[in-house]
Formats: structure tokens, C-alpha cells, sequence
């Protein structure tokens, strides 16, 4: 079950479209006085969940606000699981806020803060909290593989795993208390129960461990996946990351250690979320400035998805860190007279970012290993808050399946209590009212 229903007797409101002008507004209420607004602006209330066509009046003044079509939607069978209204206006920017002005006049209503309706359907148990970061993932998805994995959040993939491994995590706990309840019992096996238990704690910490093995996809998908150029000074960094960005995003200039600061640009890579991100030239320097620039690529190049490794047609190739995700890339192959490619360099792309050659290569071997590292959406674990609670239930399992006979049982029940526990927390059961407050503020007034 959800935490308690905060005592909340007060009716929210808020526009649900974005702003600016549009063919329709949509406007949503939700609380005890819905009804009671929606008759203040329109009179007799319409049938339960039909759209109808009525004029809507300011109820002080009775001034005609707008023609819209609205909805009357009676709790508990709604989005919040409380009485909600939909009023569908004309889109005009003066017509809304003219309809919110009237609604701030009727008693008991007050303007939503951001991710109020989203909050009150977690609080009532329309959905879990898993499903709450889900929308909030959607909202947030640029690329179609960020969608994909929001909607497998919405529709409760991770809740309904986490609730299976849950329900039998409180199984374990059932056996664990009853064998401390009845231990003076003379049918009771006491052994059998600790080693029964000892099993199905370590298959259940297996599985959990194994969704856990996936190389934080999830997480980078959410993120986005980081390519850093890296080289020398006049390697030609910034002038492929504006052709890969198609604009000026970085300044290029010939005089060496024109970029001080990183410089990261988003883009969609074929449906994967890219960051590819410009930075200073590496060097020895004396210029203190240039010196923290240089100190802050080391930095960016070492928690990087990927490193390209850009050095010009003749140049020695920088050897920067020892990440092993790297990728070798020769720039400036428009001023060589070869075939764009060292000797003994077969896994390296040459480009020229001034005539674009190379690019689509380059492009392809990127998304390459963007889809080995951030797969295609299907991730269960999302959020490090999934990883970090589902880590620690994983390790209260595994001192219960790993207990010595004779271990003292009251300490066996209360691991399997605070893996309950853990698991609990990322459903939303347990101990997450500064989370929830953390959680909702990103959400849009009005979701």
C-alpha cells in the first residue's frame, strides 16, 4: 500500500497544454470542490464523464470567459483518484488565463505547484512510484530510445518485478518470524526452516543481482551517452564538434588553446541520446587558465562513454587515460595526400570535418557503441535510487543465505525485514517523503 493520504481538504487547478498560442487549452481540476467549480463557471454540472459544449462565465461577475467543452470526471475511477474536471478551451493565451483568474475566486481552490496531480495519484495508489519517474521520463525523452524505456516504466515493468521479488522477500519474513514464535513448538524444524529459507534468500539475491549486471544502461539512457573529443591543441576538435552538431557551437580558431572550458552539445543519434562534448587541447601549458582547462579534459576523459582520440594525418595519436572505450580518429584528411589513414592504423576512421568526408563513418562507428552500452530502452533499473535500495536488499539476502547453522535466527528475520524493507522504497512503500519532494519539483505546473 502507498504511504497515508496526507489530510489535504484544499482543490488544485492547472493548465495541462503547454503555453503560448494553440487551437486548444486544456485546464484540469482536482479535488473535493472540482464539482463546485466547474458548476460555478457553467452552471448544472454535465453527465459523468461526457464532454459537453458549455459557456463558461466568471462566477463573480457572470462575463462570458469562453465556449469550451468540459468533462466531469467523479473519484475514485480518475488520474488522481480524486473528483477531477476537464475544461477544453481555445487555445489564446487571454482565454486561459482569464478562466484561472475565475478559478482562483472559487473557495477552497488554489493553483497547482509543480507535479501536484502527478503526486496525489501516487498518494491514492493509482500508481507507483516507478510509474511516477516514468512519466516523468517521458515528459523529459528527446530521442525514441528514452521514450521506449519511459513507457516500459509506465506501464509498471520495474514495479511489477520489484512487487514479485517483494512478496516473496515477505514470505521469507512470514517463515523467519513463525520459526521465532513457535521455536519452543516440538513440530517445528527449526533447521529445515533456516536452510529452506537459506535457498530461496540466495535465488532470490541472484536474480536480483543479475538485473543489476547491466552496465547502468538504464541510467545512461536517461543521461545520455558521452563521447568526448580529446587531443592535442589544433587537433580539430571543435571544428567536428560544430559539423557534428551541424552549427557554431564552439569557437575555432588556428591559435592553439582557443577552448579553455568543456563545451557539451545533445543530439539524437539515430533514436540514442549522444553528449558529445568539446574540450580543452592537452598540453603542458603555463597559463594557469588554459592549466585547469587542460586538468578538467583529463577529468571529462576518464567518466566518458567514449573517447575519440583526434590527432591530424601525421601526427603522433594521443594516448589519454585508461578507459577502454576509445576511438582513434584522424582529422584534417583533406590536407593529406594519402589515403587518409596511417600505416598500421586499420581501426582508426579519418575524417575532414571541413568537407565532411569521413563523417558518416565516424557517425556509425558512435552509434555502434552507443547501442552496445545503452541498448534499446528495455532496461529495468533507471534511477541510481533503483540501483543503490535493490543493491542493499541484494546484500541483506545474501548474509541470509550465507548464515552459519546456528546463526541467531532474530538477526536472520532482521535482514530479511530490511530487505523488505529496501525493496520497498523503490515501489514507494516506505520512508520516501523528501524523495517524493526531490521527485515532483522537476515536474511540469499541471502533470
Amino acid at each position: 500500500m502507498p504511504p497515508a493520504l496526507p489530510d489535504r481538504a484544499d482543490t488544485i487547478y492547472a493548465p495541462s497544454s503547454g503555453f503560448g498560442r494553440a487551437a486548444v487549452a486544456v485546464v484540469r481540476i482536482s479535488g473535493p470542490a472540482a464539482g463546485d467549480a466547474l458548476d460555478a463557471l457553467t452552471g448544472p454540472r454535465p453527465a459523468p464523464r461526457t464532454l459537453s459544449l458549455r459557456r463558461l462565465r466568471d462566477p463573480a461577475s457572470g462575463v462570458l470567459l469562453d465556449r469550451a467543452l468540459v468533462a466531469w470526471l467523479p473519484g475514485p475511477g480518475t488520474a488522481t483518484g480524486e473528483d477531477m474536471v476537464e475544461l477544453h478551451l481555445h487555445g489564446g493565451l487571454a482565454v486561459r488565463m482569464a478562466v484561472l483568474r475565475a478559478l482562483a475566486t472559487v473557495p477552497g481552490c488554489r493553483p497547482a505547484e509543480a507535479g501536484a496531480f502527478t503526486r496525489r495519484a501516487f498518494l491514492h495508489g493509482r500508481i507507483d512510484l516507478t510509474e511516477a519517474e516514468g512519466i516523468a521520463d517521458l515528459i523529459d525523452a528527446e530521442t525514441e530510445a528514452q521514450r521506449l524505456q519511459a513507457l516500459r516504466q509506465l506501464d509498471g515493468v520495474l514495479g511489477q518485478q520489484v512487487a514479485a521479488w517483494r512478496a516473496v522477500a515477505i514470505d521469507l519474513l512470514a517463515s523467519a518470524e513463525a520459526a521465532l514464535d513457535f521455536a519452543d513448538e516440538g513440530d517445528v524444524d527449526a533447521d529445515g526452516l533456516d536452510a529452506a529459507q537459506a535457498g530461496r534468500a540466495g535465488a532470490l539475491s541472484t536474480e536480483i543481482r543479475s538485473v543489476l549486471a547491466d552496465g547502468r544502461r538504464g541510467e545512461r539512457l536517461r543521461e545520455g551517452f558521452v563521447v568526448v573529443l580529446a587531443g592535442p591543441p589544433n587537433a580539430g576538435k571543435s571544428t567536428l564538434l560544430n559539423a557534428l552538431a551541424g552549427r557554431d557551437a564552439a569557437i575555432v580558431s588556428d591559435r592553439p588553446g582557443t577552448t579553455r572550458d568543456a563545451i557539451e552539445v545533445r543530439c539524437d543519434l539515430g533514436g540514442l541520446p549522444v553528449v558529445l562534448v568539446d574540450t580543452a587541447g592537452l598540453r603542458e601549458t603555463a597559463d594557469p587558465v588554459e592549466a585547469e582547462g587542460v586538468a578538467r579534459t583529463r577529468r571529462r576523459i576518464e567518466t566518458a562513454d567514449l573517447v575519440l582520440r583526434l590527432a591530424p594525418m601525421g601526427d603522433p595519436l594521443p594516448e589519454e587515460g585508461h578507459q577502454t572505450a576509445f576511438l582513434r580518429v584522424r582529422t584534417k584528411s583533406d590536407l593529406s595526400e594519402g589515403e587518409g589513414r596511417e600505416d598500421g592504423e586499420r581501426d582508426s576512421v579519418a575524417i575532414s570535418a571541413r568537407t565532411g568526408a569521413g563523417l558518416d563513418a565516424l557517425l556509425a562507428a558512435i552509434r555502434r557503441k552507443a547501442e552496445a552500452a545503452l541498448g534499446g530502452g528495455d532496461a529495468l533499473v533507471t534511477r541510481e535510487r533503483h540501483r543503490t535500495a535493490l543493491t542493499r536488499a541484494a546484500a541483506h539476502l545474501d548474509r541470509v543465505s550465507g548464515a552459519l547453522p546456528g546463526f541467531p535466527p532474530e538477526l536472520i528475520a532482521e535482514d530479511l525485514r530490511l530487505a523488505v524493507r529496501a525493496l520497498g522504497e523503490v515501489g514507494g512503500h516506505v520512508g520516501v517523503e523528501e524523495m517524493l519532494d526531490r521527485l515532483f519539483a522537476g515536474f511540469c505546473i499541471g502533470k
